[in-house]
């Protein structure tokens, strides 16, 4: 029997997402901050810093369609404009190289002659390299008249502290539940989420859409009723760690359900041994299954 295919989910860009649900508390901060701009001038370097899925980038899109005063006067750094040194497209990389932001940097100095606002936006400051860091932070430390820069950053711990100290930080937390149902409700109107799926997603939406993409939520429930069920045999075990392994962004769930049942004496364990399965020469399948195995036994 085929296994079931996941659906397909579109969701827009963040440049296309005229939908922004929760963060109010910052959109107003920079609304009040730009409606006095001109008695009070607006901090030139905003950052928002939070957990990846839950709507910074759509935020920084929303912020800067409120700023600059037309196309020419936006520039986006991120991985999918990214360039190599010939100029030539470099989308499928995994850091925002140096020739990117040089190339930002002379399009810039070509541009506003109108006097508009300009606003840089970058996503994210973590994919920068050193390189592309440091031209970042020298353009910082003398910003352009009338620009603003939106940086967004996952890990605030993985900027550049001459970054960090030169921006105004603000700090997006993660969605609560109503904020993720009507995310949901929004962006996949026809899809069954259950509240595990929705706790599973600690606040992000964009990880409620990878598992629904991938089928990551029917998998992690599957996993917690048979780790709950007191008749699961070896071999109900290995079906599920066939389904677990060869998946690796699924890995995580078994931490998940480390924390779903409350077992933090196997947190750091079961962290390890995740880890090891992409280190380690090891089968998946059965690397997996002991994991479930070690959770079942504290059960």
């Amino acid at each position: 029997m085929a296994p079931k295919k996941a659906p397909a989910y579109t969701f827009p860009d963040p440049i296309d997402n005229d939908t922004l649900i929760g963060h109010g508390d910052v959109m107003r901060s920079f609304a009040d901050a730009w409606a006095a701009r001109d008695t009070h001038p607006i901090h030139p370097v905003w950052m928002l810093t939070g957990p990846r899925g839950i709507g910074k980038a759509t935020l920084a899109y929303k912020i800067a369609k409120t700023v600059y005063g037309n196309v020419g006067d936006f520039f986006i750094i991120d991985l999918a404009r990214n360039i190599d040194k010939d100029g030539k497209s470099k989308s499928d990389g995994k850091v925002i190289s140096v020739y990117t932001v040089r190339a930002m940097i002379e399009r810039m100095q070509m541009s506003s002659m109108s006097g508009e606002w300009r606003v840089v936006l970058i996503d994210s400051v973590d994919e920068l390299n050193t390189a592309a860091s440091n031209a970042i932070l020298k353009l910082l430390e003398e910003p352009p008249a009338k620009t603003l820069f939106l940086l967004v950053t996952h890990q605030l711990a993985n900027v550049l502290p001459t970054v960090r100290s030169r921006a105004r930080v603000e700090k997006m937390r993660p969605l609560n539940l109503s904020e993720l149902r009507e995310l949901c409700a929004r962006f996949m109107p026809n899809a069954d989420i259950g509240t595990a799926t929705l706790k599973l997603a600690n606040g992000s939406f964009g990880k409620i859409a990878a598992l629904k993409a991938s089928g990551g939520d029917e998998i992690y429930e599957e996993l917690l009723e048979l780790l709950k069920n007191p008749r699961t045999e070896y071999g109900d075990m290995m079906a599920m760690a066939k389904k677990i392994a060869p998946n690796p962004e699924l890995h995580g769930i078994l931490l998940d359900a480390v924390a779903s049942f409350g077992l933090a004496e196997l947190y750091p364990e079961t962290t390890h041994a995740i880890a090891d399965i992409a280190k380690v020469n090891l089968e998946p399948e059965i690397a997996v299954f002991k994991i479930i195995m070690d959770i079942k036994k504290c059960l």
